[in-house]
């Protein structure tokens, strides 16, 4: 019977098989040495708003789930979110597990009939629960078939596994790809969806350019004043209960599209975690652009820019105040603000007219002229001129209005002349 032998690799004269082996090991060696110079980076701190509100909802102790297309750097940020805060990372891949996993295995003892049959817990909630501390990373979410999503209600609320209550100091931090993007990609069930704060991961190009470069952005826990803690929790209570006082509809609205249900959405519980994240933004001075991705992130854009617009005027100066003191007139500088301030002194006029506060509203606007965009006041000082009774002697200070409503009232007609003109006259 004929046998073949094994093909042998050539070696060069002079040279054994062993010396072969051995020079393979070697380049193993030098490529391991050249990985580790590759792995070798630095981190700065780096004004990161995403990142920024990331940690502050962690901070806030509510469930946060990163939407973003695969390769984006969720895993990437949750890792060193994890090594920052100084938390033991455990990732579970939602998809690869059966609902048992979350719910518990039963588990049958000596005599299950007066003891009942346990719902034993997974491996690495056990080592979750041994550790003390941790942050629980929830990986490609949308790809958990709807079983499973129920299954993990109670762990992303109640932070139960089977018969395991997880330690208070453990974190939940999920991340999924968009459905039309994910691999069998599932919609997030409107339950397991109002649990978390949706936070839209997009890449900074200076951030990634640094990065591969060899400097990646890193953050902290964030700096919170205690001296602020009462106001900020009055103010996050008062901000959402002022609008919910004026839009009661906003209370619960679940959206009509299955879509738009895997998303933020508005209700009672998501509405209670705005607060939270309210006052843990406002005791950590955080900036408006990550106290608007914290708020939308809970309740969804719609509800979320109303509330946004609502703490907007909330900080507006009392015209009550205005019109007893004009002297002391401090107008907000953003346009928007400063208009909607000198309405209101207007209103205020309006609705309890008397020559004394007809004249402070007068003064009000002057001083908006000297302090700002002047056109701004060419409507309050119409409206308020419409508001003088007959008796009521003309102040010297629509003297000095009067030559701004004119200008400006001109530079509007003649703006309104051309934009009315054929387009060949306009290319003349």
């Amino acid at each position: 019977m004929p046998t073949h032998s094994m093909p042998t690799t050539p070696t060069s004269p002079g040279t054994t098989e062993s010396d072969t082996t051995h020079g393979g090991s070697v380049e193993l060696d030098r490529a391991a040495e050249l990985l580790m110079l590759l792995e070798e980076t630095t981190t700065e701190q780096r004004s990161h708003d995403q990142l920024e509100a990331l940690t502050l909802a962690v901070a806030a102790d509510l469930p946060v789930l990163l939407w973003g297309e695969p390769g984006i750097g969720k895993t990437a940020a949750l890792t060193q979110l994890a090594a920052s805060l100084d938390l033991p990372l455990t990732t579970v891949i939602a998809s690869v597990h059966e609902p048992s996993d979350f719910a518990g295995l039963p588990i049958v003892g000596d005599d299950p009939a007066t003891r009942g049959v346990p719902m034993a817990p997974p491996d690495w909630a056990v080592r979750l629960a041994d550790a003390g501390r941790g942050l629980l990373f929830l990986d490609e979410l949308s790809t958990a078939p709807p079983a499973v999503q129920a299954a993990l209600l109670r762990l992303v609320l109640e932070r139960r596994v089977g018969a395991l209550q997880l330690p208070p100091e453990v974190r939940i931090v999920a991340a999924a790809n968009p459905p039309s993007s994910a691999a069998d990609g599932w919609e997030l069930s409107a339950p397991l969806a109002n649990r978390f704060v949706h936070l839209h991961w997009t890449h900074d190009h200076d951030v990634v350019v640094r990065g591969l470069g060899g400097t990646w952005p890193t953050t902290t826990m964030p700096t919170l004043d205690a001296e602020k803690f009462t106001t900020a929790v009055n103010f996050a209570r008062r901000a959402v209960t002022t609008l919910l006082a004026a839009r009661p509809a906003l209370v619960h609205q679940l959206p009509g599209s299955q879509t738009r249900r895997g998303g933020a959405w508005p209700s009672p519980r998501s509405w209670a975690a705005t607060v939270r994240l309210i006052a843990f933004a406002t005791a950590a001075s955080a900036s408006p652009e990550v106290l608007s991705l914290l708020i939308r992130g809970s309740v969804g854009d719609g509800p979320g820019f109303e509330l946004l617009a609502s703490i907007d005027h909330m900080d507006l100066p009392d015209p009550e105040t205005l019109l007893a003191d004009p002297s002391a007139t401090d107008l907000p500088q953003r346009g928007d603000l400063r208009q909607a301030t000198l309405d209101a002194v207007v209103a205020a006029v309006r609705r309890r007219p008397d020559r004394d506060r007809w004249d402070a509203a007068w003064k009000v606007l002057a001083v908006a002229v000297q302090t700002g965009a002047p056109d701004l006041v060419v409507v309050p000082a119409t409206t308020l001129a419409t508001l003088r009774r007959d008796d009521w002697q003309i102040p010297s200070t629509i003297d000095e209005l009067a030559g701004v409503v004119s200008v400006s009232r001109a530079a509007d007609d003649a703006a309104d002349r051309v934009a009315a003109r054929p387009g060949q006259d306009r290319m003349r």
